[in-house]
């Protein structure tokens, strides 16, 4: 009778335990669902756009889906039209506890409003204006850059090669002096021509300036760096050699050699798994690269030959060895030494204090 008891008393407990663990397992979990992130976005473009905004979009959306946060999207948002404040302040309202700042001049638009929102994680993808809780984040897009210029200097002729380039800010003249050195690093004879349209997206003008460009600068092989890709289609059209940027497009003809291109989930991923973590805006700058797997070229064209896929894997090669692409001696326009032998420049340079653009760049006026 004693054992009996004592079997009666262990297994009560034990029931006890059990629906215990139950009870809470349900408590847990519904508060989780109470609690669920809520992540805001905002683009410049649309969602479904075939450039900058969609590929970012993309990766985002995969990222909250897979971490189970809500995603909140303002889209078309206009830079510098009073817009953007007016969408944050939605978006907190809305609940939105971390905000991505998806075009360049978004961060200069709300930098005196961050601070107000203390409690809100900001993430820009400039890095001109720094708060505690605003992180500049991005890729080093300007390794592939570097890797196109190789191609793009290899199958020139004439030694003019031109670039449509929006405005000049650090980030595009990144571009644009990494390309240009991935150039004369095997073709010391040529030049990128540079034309500005002044926008991110404006078909007409990005068309415009790539016939300027090849009708009258006299290029034979062009690159961009706009949101869509207008500058390829008017390539096509003159049968004009082309390297886009942001994916693999599909539809031109064996003269769209290849594409620079980023691979963005593994920069929302880890900067969403950090908040969650409790470690947002925990750095200044989140900044990834052919290392992890962040950048590189999409597949090549029939044009692309044995001889330049191996330059490029060369040049690969060098970068996971450490090489950087601002590295060892470079000149600027007006012949001024800017990096020494045996010297780096810093990443600080490369992302705030970019304004100048390497030998061997010229303008078309």
């Amino acid at each position: 009778m004693k054992n009996s008891s004592k079997r009666t008393h262990i297994l009560f407990f034990l029931g006890t335990a059990v629906l215990l663990c139950i009870v809470l397992s349900i408590v847990f979990f519904n508060r989780t669902d109470e609690k669920k992130i809520k992540v805001g976005f905002i683009l410049s473009g649309s969602m479904d756009e075939n450039g900058w905004n969609g590929e970012h979009y993309r990766a985002i959306s995969k990222v909250c889906e897979e971490y189970k946060t809500e995603l909140l999207v303002k889209e078309n948002i206009a830079e510098f039209s009073g817009q953007c404040v007016t969408a944050v302040e939605e978006l907190i309202a809305e609940g939105a506890e971390m905000i991505f700042l998806n075009s360049y001049g978004y961060s200069e638009e709300v930098s005196g409003l961050v601070s107000n929102y203390p409690e809100v994680a900001f993430y820009a993808n400039s890095s001109e204006y720094h708060t505690e809780n605003m992180t500049s984040y991005f890729v080093r897009m300007y390794q592939a850059r570097y890797l196109s210029g190789i191609l793009a200097g290899m199958t020139t002729d004439c030694d003019k090669i031109g670039y449509v380039a929006a405005m000049s800010n650090n980030e595009v003249n990144r571009g644009i002096n990494a390309f240009t050195l991935g150039v004369k690093s095997v073709n010391e004879d040529a030049k990128v021509i540079v034309t500005w349209t002044g926008s991110w997206d404006n078909e007409k003008a990005e068309k415009w300036a790539a016939r300027e460009l090849i009708e009258k600068a006299g290029v034979d092989v062009l690159t961009y760096h706009q949101n869509q890709n207008y500058v390829i289609q008017e390539a096509d059209a003159q049968q004009v050699a082309s390297i886009g940027y942001h994916k693999q497009f599909e539809g031109f003809s064996r003269l769209y050699l290849t594409s620079a291109v980023y691979n963005l989930e593994p920069v929302y991923s880890e900067l969403i798994k950090e908040y969650m973590k409790g470690k947002g805006n925990s750095r200044t700058n989140y900044w990834i690269g052919i290392e992890n797997g962040a950048v590189g070229l999409s597949s090549y064209s029939e044009e692309v030959t044995p001889e330049m896929q191996t330059a490029v894997d060369e040049a690969i090669k060098r970068m996971l060895s450490g090489d950087d692409v601002f590295s060892g001696v470079i000149y600027d326009t007006e012949g001024n030494l800017r990096c020494g032998e045996n010297e780096i420049i810093s990443d600080e340079i490369l992302l705030e204090q970019f304004d100048w653009f390497v030998e061997g760049v010229e303008f078309y006026e």
